[in-house]
């Protein structure tokens, strides 16, 4: 496969994609230790840009505060922007993460989200939201009014990134969320995320549902098992790469990096079976990388280059 390629951050460049949403503090808690990693799904991705070359800002909400000059260092390291007035709480939020024998983690979170309603002065090639900071008032209600403003005017991608202990009603949550669907080009989701949002539904069924409200493709990761793309064109199911499982903490992050990084790269121009392809080796080799390694420590574009120089199996065609 050919490599992708980005341009490297500079600070006097526009950027090239917004990222709305929380940033925290990660607590991992195991048997023998209690760390703290600087998270938050939309922080995570914003990060994996910044990691991929991308120039990219975050519009967060975190506070003058150690864990706030944490995540702020971790976002400089990785070369992503920190926008104007995201240092707006009293205090920063964190999530404790408890590490499972298989990888896996649940959390509790302790978190305010509100955000200032403000945008870069240009409006960027792509805007990426998702997870608290689409559900949680009264900052929830900012982000929706920022993608009203700018879903006409760039490419907007969205992983709601479900977390139950924090929404109020199923059926709330899922009209907050349909809400927003159709103010997006990119929708994706786990599939945990969508047996909670539709539990009658079969995968193909929801994916075929969230196009239907107004997206242009839908993205279903299914862990080891690949994900399903749906697109007016095409549903397919993609290959997941193979690895050796640490944690799965900021896999799912790292996966929507990469599918940002295809859209700024790649033709977007509709989502045929050879495009959907190409994203999901793509980003299913940047989730690999990232689960072989401990926390959310998404690959550098070196590395995703490297990795897609293996084969993997090929996609099918499911309709």
């Amino acid at each position: 496969m050919e490599n992708l390629t980005t341009a490297g951050h500079d600070a006097q460049r526009p950027l090239d994609v917004v990222v709305i949403g929380e940033a925290l503090i990660d607590v991992v808690t195991t048997p023998n230790s209690q760390e703290e990693h600087p998270g938050g799904s939309p922080a995570n991705v914003a990060c994996g840009l910044g990691h991929l070359g991308v120039a990219t800002g975050l519009l967060t909400a975190i506070a003058p505060d150690a864990r706030g000059t944490l995540i702020e260092d971790n976002l400089r390291k990785a070369g992503v922007a920190l926008l104007p007035g995201s240092k707006s709480l009293t205090r920063t939020a964190s999530a404790t993460a408890t590490r499972g024998s298989d990888g896996s983690a649940t959390y509790d979170f302790d978190i305010h989200w509100d955000l200032p309603a403000a945008m870069p002065a240009q409006c960027p090639r792509i805007l990426h939201t998702g997870s608290i900071a689409t559900f949680l008032n009264p900052g929830a209600g900012t982000v929706k009014a920022l993608l009203e403003q700018a879903h006409k005017q760039c490419v907007i991608t969205y992983d709601p990134n479900i977390r139950p202990s924090l929404l109020g009603s199923q059926a709330e949550a899922k009209a907050i969320f349909e809400e927003l669907v159709a103010l997006t080009n990119v929708v994706k989701l786990s599939d945990e995320d969508a047996h909670w949002l539709y539990p009658g539904k079969t995968l193909e069924e929801t994916g075929e549902h969230i196009l239907r409200l107004g997206t242009g493709l839908t993205v279903i990761t299914k862990g080891a098992e690949g994900a399903l793309f749906t697109s007016p064109a095409a549903t397919i199911m993609s290959p997941a790469a193979k690895a050796t499982v640490v944690d799965t903490i900021g896999a799912g992050d790292s996966y929507m990096a990469a599918l940002i990084l295809c859209l700024l790269t790649r033709s977007t121009e509709g989502f045929p079976p050879a495009v959907m392809e190409a994203l999901g080796h793509t980003a299913a080799a940047a989730a690999a990388i990232t689960v072989q390694r401990a926390g959310a420590n998404p690959p550098t574009l070196d590395e995703l280059n490297s990795a897609l120089e293996t084969p993997t199996s090929s996609y099918h065609t499911i309709k």
